[in-house]
């Protein structure tokens, strides 16, 4: 149950601006960390991994750390990139709060994960005059054909005012639905609509309003645009990078407090070279296993840039999903990889992502778990996971879709 002084203190810290907290400020913001990692503790399989965390129980105090990242808020069980899911990620004790960017048809910049996601995350295939502005119209599944049910929804379809009018809801859409309310209603099983009545969307300007009120730190991810650049002639990539940076700077936020991201090496290339004081603490997000049929994250021939490159480059801190950064070792246990020992090697920064995102891990987790996919068969090996990361490897953070965990985590073992 809710502690009604915390709960006061949270709801008059999301009105009330308030100055950026210091370290010492963090430490001492408590968080509610509920069951949920105990319960993870309690499946773990036994050891010293499990010893440790077994010894933080929930009577101690919890607080908020920058080693716990909130991936899009809190989408394990709120809608993502709403004004619910970052208040709920800063309850339980996230230090950085995330906003994917994405800009709309009058060139304003919303937290959205992809451009074209709105038909999956929120509710405007019910809304028909919104609806009928989508890239592309809904299209029922036809199963005489095979043809699966689909749609295209970007937030460039759409203007400033238009986005905001929107509701967020659980990402999930159903390809053999044959009406519109089928395709909207698939969440998961593992996930849960019970918060899902009121996502409120926010502008890039509101979720630094939000975030900065709430003595947090930022990073902002530039979504790759799934629209012709320039956009409609005139606006840039490097429009749309610079613009991010500029929203900070207008708020007063300073770039210690911001950790851009990007897929993309150009845009955190352009931060280093525009921006330094931005650029220094930009993260460059690996995805190059979805991107390069010939890249292994097990063969350094096979990076390009490799490690060494990146660093020269400028590049401080990668952050690659979960699995590259660990292997299965012969004894069963989980190893650092490879890569991981590479980009060691190199000085980068690592940061790891995201963790609760596979749902239970009975049958091996899935994309995220996939170099470890043998030895995963219970939901405590997200913790057995965490802990390699941070232990083995050092990851100075871990993005999360439900902050709780890494918050807990955290505090156990002492990160900061």
């Amino acid at each position: 149950m809710r502690t009604p002084l915390i709960f006061c203190i949270a709801a008059f810290a999301a009105l009330a601006p308030a100055p950026a907290a210091t370290a010492a400020d963090l430490a001492a913001t408590p968080a509610q960390i509920g069951p949920r990692p105990f319960y993870l503790v309690d499946s773990m399989k036994p050891g010293p991994a499990r010893d440790r965390l077994a010894a933080c129980g929930p009577d101690r105090p919890y607080t908020a750390r920058n080693f716990s990242i909130s991936h899009r808020g809190a989408p394990l069980q709120f809608p993502e990139h709403t004004r619910e899911g970052i208040l709920a990620a800063a309850r339980m004790g996230a230090g950085i709060i995330e906003c994917d960017v994405a800009f709309t048809k009058d060139r304003e910049l919303v937290c959205r994960h992809a451009q074209c996601d709105l038909h999956t995350t929120t509710d405007i295939l019910a809304r028909p005059a919104l609806a009928a502005k989508c890239s592309v119209p809904f299209t029922p599944a036809d199963p005489a054909t095979g043809r699966k049910a689909s749609a295209k929804c970007c937030t460039s379809d759409l203007t400033l005012a238009e986005f905001k009018s929107l509701n967020g809801k659980m990402d999930a859409s159903e390809p053999a639905a044959t009406s519109v309310e089928a395709y909207m209603n698939a969440t998961a099983r593992w996930r849960t609509d019970l918060y899902a009545t009121t996502g409120t969307l926010m502008s890039h300007k509101e979720y630094i309003a939000l975030v900065k009120s709430l003595g947090r730190k930022f990073t902002p991810e530039l979504k790759a645009p799934e629209v012709a650049m320039p956009f409609e002639g005139g606006y840039t990539q490097d429009h749309y990078a610079q613009q991010v940076i500029d929203e900070y700077r207008a708020a007063g936020v300073p770039a210690s407090d911001v950790f851009p991201q990007s897929f993309q090496l150009r845009d955190v290339l352009y931060w280093l070279e525009k921006e330094p004081a931005f650029g220094s603490q930009a993260v460059y997000l690996d995805g190059r296993d979805e991107t390069d049929k010939s890249f292994d994250p097990g063969k350094p021939e096979t990076w390009k840039p490799g490690m060494a490159e990146l660093a020269q480059q400028g590049v401080r801190i990668l952050a690659p999903p979960l699995w590259m950064l660990v292997r299965a070792g012969e004894d069963g246990t989980i190893r650092p990889s490879r890569y991981a020992e590479e980009a060691k090697r190199a000085g980068l920064g690592l940061l790891a992502w995201s963790l609760e995102r596979s749902g239970p891990l009975k049958s091996g987790g899935g994309y995220y778990y996939q170099s470890i996919k043998t030895i995963t068969d219970r939901d405590g090996d997200t913790l057995s996971l965490l802990d390699v990361l941070h232990r083995d490897i050092g990851v100075s953070g871990v993005f999360s879709d439900w902050p709780a965990t890494t918050t807990f985590y955290a505090n156990c073992v002492g990160a900061p």
